[in-house]
C-alpha cells in the first residue's frame, strides 16, 4: 500500500477536530433546530473529511447533513466545502420513479385528460404510407406536378404521419381527408390482439356470468354488430337490463338477460261462450220443496218448541 493511500484512508486531524464548523455550516442550510447529533466522519482524501449529522426533519427519517470540510496543503484554516441531505443506509427513500405512461391503469382518465399516444406505440401502425404510387397520368404524380396550378392541387413528399399540417387539396391523402377515410394511424395486429384480450377478460365466455347463463350472445337479439376484423368475435350488448349494457362482449359471452331464455307465453283467451238452442234448461219459479234443511213434515217436538 502507497504511502497516499495511507494518507487518503487517515482523516486530516484539523479537519476532523472542525465539526463545530461542519454544524454551523448545516444549520445554515437547513431549517432551524433540524440538525441533530454528530455521526461521524469519513476520509474522502487528503486533508478532505466529511462531518455526518442527524436530520431531525418530518418524512426523512435516516437521512443526515453531510458538509464536507478542507484545508489547503500547509495551512491551518479549515475551510466549507460543501452542505447538503444524503440518504443513509437506513433511509425513508421514495419508491423507483415510473414513467406515467406505465403508471396510467384504465379508468383513470377524467374530463379534459389528455392521454398521448407514443410515436411508436405497437398497438398501432400508419393507416396510408404513401408506399403506392399513383400512376404517371394521376393529378398527383410526379409526371403531372408541374402541369397543375398551386391552388387546385399538391403533391406531398412524404406520408401524412411525417407532415407537419394536413396536406393541400388535390393529393391522395386530400381526398381522403375529404371521404372521411383519412387516419394517420390504425390498429396493427398487436393492438388487436390486445383489445381482444381485455375485452374477452371483462366481458368473456370464462366469466361467472357467461357460465350461468341459458345461451350465448351469438344467439340474443340485444346484440349489436361491429364492423371490421373484431365484429367476428364482438359485439354490443344493447339490453339496458344486462350488467354488460353498452360494453363490448364476446359473442360467447351472456346473461340472464338473453332474448331468448324466458320468453313469456301469452294470457289465454277465453273461449267464446256457446248457445245450444236445440236444449231447454228448465228453472222452477219458486225453490224446491224439498231443497232447504228442514224436513217438510214437521215433528211434534219442533212444533212444540216453536221451531219454524
Amino acid at each position: 500500500m502507497s504511502a497516499a493511500t495511507t494518507r487518503s484512508r487517515t482523516p486530516d486531524r484539523l479537519c476532523a477536530e472542525a465539526v463545530d464548523l461542519a454544524r454551523g455550516a448545516a444549520e445554515e442550510a437547513a431549517a432551524p433546530g433540524v440538525v441533530g447529533e454528530h455521526e461521524g466522519m469519513v476520509s474522502e482524501g487528503d486533508r478532505v473529511v466529511t462531518h455526518f449529522f442527524a436530520c431531525k426533519e418530518m418524512g426523512y427519517r435516516g437521512w443526515r447533513w453531510a458538509v464536507t470540510v478542507a484545508r489547503a496543503s500547509r495551512a491551518k484554516v479549515v475551510t466549507v466545502d460543501e452542505a447538503v441531505l444524503l440518504p443513509g443506509p437506513d433511509a425513508l427513500l421514495a419508491p423507483e420513479w415510473v414513467p406515467w405512461s406505465e403508471r396510467l391503469r384504465p379508468g383513470d382518465m377524467g374530463p379534459g385528460d389528455l392521454l398521448p399516444t407514443d410515436a411508436d406505440d405497437l398497438r398501432l401502425e400508419p393507416g396510408w404510407t404513401g408506399e403506392d404510387e399513383p400512376p404517371p397520368n394521376s393529378a398527383v404524380s410526379h409526371e403531372m406536378a408541374d402541369l397543375v396550378e398551386a391552388e387546385d392541387a399538391e403533391v406531398t413528399a412524404g406520408p401524412p404521419a411525417e407532415l407537419p399540417a394536413v396536406p393541400a387539396r388535390g393529393t391522395i391523402a386530400g381526398i381522403a381527408e375529404e371521404l372521411g377515410l383519412r387516419r394517420p394511424r390504425v390498429l396493427s395486429r398487436y393492438g388487436l390482439h390486445v383489445a381482444a384480450d381485455r375485452w374477452e377478460e371483462g366481458y368473456g365466455p370464462k366469466t361467472a356470468m357467461a357460465q350461468a347463463a341459458p345461451a350465448s350472445c351469438v344467439s340474443c337479439g340485444f346484440l349489436a354488430r361491429i364492423g371490421g376484423s373484431l365484429g367476428q368475435a364482438f359485439g354490443v350488448c344493447a339490453n339496458e337490463f344486462s350488467p354488460a349494457d353498452g360494453h363490448v362482449v364476446s359473442l360467447a359471452y351472456g346473461c340472464g338477460g338473453h332474448s331468448e331464455a324466458a320468453v313469456m307465453p301469452k294470457p289465454p283467451r277465453v273461449a267464446p261462450p256457446v248457445i245450444d238452442e236445440t236444449r231447454v234448461d228448465p228453472f222452477p219459479l219458486r225453490p224446491a220443496a224439498d231443497s232447504g234443511s228442514v224436513p217438510v213434515v214437521e215433528d211434534q217436538e219442533s212444533a212444540e218448541l216453536g221451531h219454524s
